[in-house]
């Protein structure tokens, strides 16, 4: 049998046909079905302790360091009050194998909360409290919750991706994070069994679905034409919405999940790519016997009829949880009635809200229950919850079908240095791809290395404080430019969170990949900017003193690296770490040991003098400068140092300055590794008519058409529903429109009652 070249190979036979051949080769290598995890919740609450707020206080604030400080002294010294929110209540049952589930829910309904605790991804602290039992094939949580990523895929509702990546790159790290170069050593070690035909067929079958993996998904999520687009965000240009979405649903289900909550896909997809993706979800669930639980937010019919369970959640109670085919006659028995061209998922979300009257039945008007807690408690005493008891006591004669969670007690699929390989390539990548940054901060430091080399060209030596002001000067440039690092550290901890919450990598494998990915540019803006000022500002014309100069701005500038990590690490949003990160530099200026002698600075701050990295810099720098041969010497310029001193006179020069003396100082240099607010709009009536209104722009060498020959209008006092599938340029059209598209190129016509529509025009009518 030939070699698989490609993924159309594979997909030869569609995918329905792949999922099976796949299967079947996994299911010949082991010998046996592929095992299954089932997931049961017994009494299940979690709650939450939330402050009241006080009689008179203006509430939530936007977190700065003045409100930050604020809470945490009244949390130390006034006893606020607080209330318990209950966020699930006492809910009940299983998810099982081969079987896909809908969850269901008004938004606030306890849904996320549901597939965050079961799949280990709640945010857990003291004010949270959580009770009942979780159980995977029999197994306590608690056991598995370090694990618990490697075999239960989540996916959550926001698009956290770095946006220089493309689709592909995307897919690629995660199924290098999730599954390993190599097929893992259980399947390799299966495969050894295994003879003759039987084997060949397996192990091409095998290494194919893994060398292809991430190409499988692309094509599996509709994403083959623009696997090579970069993800984008809202200030880059990138994918869709919908496709970001869907980049979304793919990266979280790499490796071998043997169940996966996924929570609320379709936000932003059309119905027909919908119906696809769950449609092959439910492939997965026949052929590979996972457990498959999705949430969705009102779902077509057709996407509906695709599930075998619903579970319906409303105020943290479960309302139902049962066969699909047997929900809309369960609640036709407790008196309501579907309406003939109502959505049944529509009509069973207004169930238990206020909507739910247009449903009564006449006959049973007075036996309807109307709370959540009347619906969760007719629940409990129906046949269908009676039946997941049953199942659920039943677990030990299906033991030799579940998968074992504790045979594989590897946390993460990667060994550590592996790990640091395949984050280091990516860190690399993302870096190389900020060009405009990285030419205009190389143009800046030599800008500003020509300026201070001529500013302070061949300087007096006798005067040592312009001697130490320049070398001040060059410490807090080459420092104070990585205060750049803040936004971009803050911007991708979102996406940190998220990957290693499923165990992609270990956290030190990014603190490391992070800062050697810093170390180059670095190591060249010290080149190019201490070289130019050391030579023109006349410093000591010798080789060693000259690194040892370049060695100690590199790690200055390190150190600065590292804080600005620190500080994106340690404050809760950009609005907090910005105005920190300002005070903070004042006092590394004020104690850095030139605007203050350390004598000067009193007792109750010499500590953060010594803290200071910029300050130990400055002892470095000048003592290097000062114990040169050139200096450390009794008569300069015509003075005997020696004799009027009784010292030389660089060591003379020091100690004016309030620095050591000592040559050791050179060496010790302290290094530490480790929306838019909504505006008032006024609304005017105008025709709106967009004609021919392409938008080349891309890749290079070609042009792309956004929008190809767009035509139409909109007419005052009525409302027009723009239409199309993930990534037909609705969007696009809505920005082009209301001026919101600064790249590329627009041709064609835009007019406003019959009158060419200029910028102001169109700020003052429309809104996007």
């Amino acid at each position: 049998m030939a070699e698989f070249s490609n993924v159309d190979e594979l997909f030869a036979d569609g995918m329905l046909a792949m999922h099976q051949s796949v299967a079947e080769a996994i299911e010949k290598t082991l010998g046996r079905p592929i095992p299954e995890v089932e997931i049961f919740f017994r009494d299940l609450h979690i709650s939450a302790r939330l402050p009241l707020a006080r009689p008179g206080s203006e509430g939530p604030q936007v977190p700065t360091i003045w409100t930050q400080v604020k809470q945490g002294v009244l949390k130390c010294f006034s006893n606020q009050e607080t209330a318990e929110k209950e966020i699930l209540r006492g809910v009940t049952g299983v998810f099982k194998p081969t079987r896909i589930t809908l969850v269901l829910g008004q938004p606030g309904s306890g849904k996320s909360s549901l597939l965050k605790i079961l799949s280990g991804r709640f945010p857990m602290n003291k004010t949270i409290g959580v009770s009942g039992e979780i159980t995977y094939n029999g197994i306590q949580r608690s056991e598995l919750l370090a694990r618990l990523p490697r075999f239960i895929a989540y996916t959550n509702q926001k698009d956290d991706h770095y946006p220089q990546l493309t689709v592909q790159e995307t897919f690629d790290f995660a199924h290098r994070c999730c599954a390993g170069a190599k097929l893992e050593p259980w399947v390799r070690k299966a495969l050894e069994k295994c003879t003759g035909e039987q084997h060949e067929r397996a192990v091409k079958v095998m290494t194919a679905q893994h060398k292809f993996a991430a190409d499988i998904r692309v094509k599996s999520l509709g994403l083959d034409r623009c696997k090579d687009t970069m993800v984008g965000n809202a200030m880059m240009r990138g994918v869709s919405g919908g496709e970001r979405k869907r980049v979304t649903t793919g990266e979280m289900t790499f490796g071998r999940k043997r169940a996966m909550l996924l929570d609320e896909i379709s936000t932003g997809l059309d119905a027909a790519t919908t119906y696809d993706i769950v449609n092959s979800l439910k492939s997965l669930t026949r052929h590979f016997k996972a457990n498959i639980v999705v949430s969705l937010l009102q779902p077509p019919p057709e996407v509906f009829n695709l599930f075998d369970d619903i579970l319906i959640m409303n105020e943290g109670r479960m309302m139902y949880h049962g066969p699909r085919e047997q929900v809309q006659q369960y609640f036709e028995n407790m008196g309501f009635t579907c309406p003939p061209r109502k959505d049944v998922a529509d009509f069973l979300l207004d169930l238990g809200t206020d909507k739910q009257h247009a449903y009564i039945n006449p006959a049973h008007t007075d036996t309807v229950p109307f709370e959540s807690v009347d619906f969760a408690e007719r629940f409990r005493q129906s046949d269908i919850f009676q039946e997941t008891l049953t199942y659920m006591r039943t677990l030990s004669t299906r033991k030799s079908d579940l998968f074992d969670p504790l045979q594989d007690p590897c946390i993460f699929r990667q060994s550590f240095l592996e790990d640091l390989v395949t984050v280091l390539r990516r860190q690399w990548k993302i870096k190389l791809r900020d060009k405009t940054f990285l030419f205009g901060r190389g143009f800046m430091v030599l800008v500003m290395g020509l300026l201070y080399g001529s500013t302070f060209w061949q300087l007096n030596d006798a005067n040592s404080q312009l001697i130490l002001g320049l070398l001040f000067s060059c410490t807090m440039f080459l420092s104070m430019g990585q205060a750049a690092q803040l936004p971009v550290f803050m911007e991708a901890r979102s996406v940190f969170y998220k990957q290693r919450g499923a165990n992609f990598f270990r956290s030190l494998a990014y603190v490391m990949a992070s800062s050697i990915t810093q170390i180059p540019f670095s190591i060249f803006e010290t080149l190019l900017f201490g070289s130019i000022v050391y030579w023109m500002g006349g410093y000591v014309a010798l080789a060693d003193r000259f690194i040892q100069f370049l060695i100690t701005l590199f790690l200055c500038q390190t150190w600065f690296t590292a804080y600005f990590f620190f500080l994106s690490a340690a404050t809760p949003s950009i609005t907090v770490a910005q105005p920190l990160m300002m005070v903070s530099i004042l006092f590394f200026v004020m104690f850095g040991g030139f605007l203050l002698r350390r004598t000067d600075i009193p007792d109750y701050f010499i500590w953060f003098y010594w803290i200071d990295g910029v300050a130990w810099s400055i002892r470095s720098l000048s003592v290097n400068q000062y114990l040169a041969p050139k200096f450390d010497v009794c008569v300069y310029g015509g003075i005997d140092y020696c004799s009027r001193f009784g010292t030389t006179f660089g060591k003379y020069s020091l100690k004016l300055a309030g620095l050591p003396t000592e040559e050791v100082w050179i060496y010790l240099v302290l290094e530490y590794k480790r929306y838019e607010s909504p505006e008032s709009t006024t609304v005017v009536q105008a025709d709106l008519d967009a004609k021919e209104v392409p938008m080349p722009g891309g890749k290079k060498g070609e042009d792309i058409d956004l929008l190809q020959g767009v035509s139409g209008y909109a007419k005052p006092g009525t409302m027009t529903a723009l239409m199309g599938s993930s990534g037909a340029g609705k969007t696009t059209l809505m920005d082009v429109i209301a001026g919101r598209k600064t790249g590329g190129k627009i041709r064609g016509k835009i007019l406003l009652n019959g009158f060419p529509a200029n910028d102001l025009a169109i700020r003052r009518c429309t809104d996007v």
